[in-house]
């Protein structure tokens, strides 16, 4: 399915991890989405002194936010974030 926003998302992926700063990045269930807010993309940084160029990046779309995946039930990469916000709210709680 054509989603603009997600496939905006998906190339600035691939670009970073062209750029070698991101190891690998999933998007689950892709085919069942119809908006980015519902989107829930994982990644893994290449290396953690990169981390914060890959969120100012991805952080120009709104409601952007991220937290460590620990549950590992979609994806076994290290970092969950969404476009979402109501998840955002939740991981500015967290965080603070």
């Amino acid at each position: 399915m054509y989603v603009k926003e997600i496939n905006e998302v998906k190339k600035q992926l691939d670009q970073l991890k062209s750029d070698g700063l991101i190891e690998n990045w999933e998007l689950p269930y892709e085919n069942l989405l119809t908006r980015l807010s519902a989107a829930i993309f994982f990644l893994t940084p290449a290396k953690e002194e990169m981390e914060p160029t890959i969120w100012k990046e991805l952080s120009k779309q709104e409601d952007f936010s991220f937290r460590l995946n620990q549950e590992k039930k979609l994806s076994g990469l290290m970092y969950r974030f969404t476009f979402e916000k109501a998840e955002k709210e939740k991981n500015l709680q967290r965080m603070g």
